[in-house]
């Protein structure tokens, strides 16, 4: 199964939708893309705010629109979460929680409320009014209403762009949750390359009204003929397990299909999956190993491919490392220098990694 959405929209000719997109059932799927590339127009029609003439659209294999056919948004078995919670003001966040429970039948239900309140950690905060709660606990409030309708498919525009630093990091680990707790599928609007290296499975990326890629987030971000570009933070995300744990230097061991490296100490145990990011910045390349240096992560691996970066002077080198890929930012002069072309041996040196979950 999977999500089919064909969508054309011309608001008058100062912007034009138009994919045709087929997308996982299950995981995160962010929807990703500079402001006005088309990420939230897309979002509203795959909830029915939007209605694209002739558009289609199946989520695991139910149509909810199909020429004449046009499922109505209080129909379709979805959830909602906006960049503003839109609680109730004057209910309690119980009485939120409970508001349209109605709608579904039990026999339907694959969140129950006391599953969505545990999940989002609100326990604490059933009596409270919303003007008693922060942004961020307003947020997850917001998400868990959504979650208690047992949605066939969750959708989030930008859920953590009105929030400040800190509620951004206190709200994350929920939604780290939700992706290993639940089978609902998300579709995620964010324009943050950090909350689509946390969280996505696969990403659609948007400019313009058009999809410029979608694919799973591991293999789409090392991608190097693309036509957008992600400058500071180009680079890619591994998945890999915890292997070991350096007690003495308060470092961690991530083995990852074709390597290793090595990362702070987060207390992640032994055995768990986790994610690592590595941005193309912090990547080097050189034809030898080199013994002597204060770079602890050095990977042997073969150059896949060079291509543009956001400046003449720079080239973006992908290498592959066993079976992943890593991506280098390498001035043009010294891939040139070193000689450096699809199917050279080379060793990475990898400066600096991020843990991310």
């Amino acid at each position: 199964m999977s999500i089919e959405a064909r969508f054309k929209l011309d608001f008058s000719g100062c912007f034009k939708l138009d994919v045709d997109l087929t997308m996982p059932d299950r995981g995160l799927t962010a929807l990703f893309g500079h402001s006005g590339s088309g990420k939230t127009t897309l979002l509203r029609c795959l909830a029915g705010l939007e209605r694209a003439p002739d558009g289609y659209l199946a989520v695991g294999g139910e149509v909810w629109q199909d020429g004449p056919l046009f499922v109505p948004t209080h129909k379709r078995p979805l959830g909602y979460v906006f960049q503003e919670a839109s609680l109730f003001p004057h209910l309690s966040v119980r009485r939120n929680l409970e508001y349209g429970l109605k709608r579904v039948s039990a026999v339907v239900r694959k969140v129950s409320l006391d599953q969505a309140i545990a999940l989002l950690g609100i326990g604490h905060l059933l009596e409270r009014m919303p003007e008693r709660l922060s942004g961020g606990e307003r947020q997850r409030v917001a998400i868990a209403r959504a979650l208690a309708l047992s949605p066939s498919i969750l959708l989030m525009d930008e859920p953590l762009a009105a929030l400040d630093l800190a509620r951004k990091q206190e709200i994350l680990p929920y939604l780290d949750r939700l992706h290993d707790e639940l089978e609902i599928p998300v579709i995620y609007v964010t324009h943050s390359p950090d909350e689509v290296a946390r969280l996505a499975d696969h990403i659609v990326v948007m400019e313009a009204g058009r999809a410029l890629a979608n694919g799973p987030l591991v293999e789409t971000l090392a991608r190097l003929d693309l036509p957008f570009n992600l400058g500071e933070d180009a680079g890619v995300v591994l998945d890999g397990v915890l292997a070991q744990r350096d007690e003495i230097w308060h470092l961690a061991r991530v083995d990852f299909p074709g390597g290793s490296l090595w990362v702070r100490e987060h207390g992640v145990p032994l055995g768990h999956h986790v994610r690592v990011r590595i941005l193309a910045r912090d990547v080097s390349l050189a034809l030898a190993h080199v013994d002597h240096t204060s770079i602890q992560n050095l990977l042997p691996g073969t150059v896949e491919a060079i291509g543009e970066d956001s400046h003449p002077a720079l080239a973006l080198v992908r290498v592959r490392v066993g079976e992943s890929a890593l991506v280098a930012r390498l001035t043009r002069r010294s891939v040139a220098a070193l000689g450096f072309s699809p199917g050279r041996p080379v060793w990475a040196q990898v400066k600096s990694v991020a843990l991310i979950g």
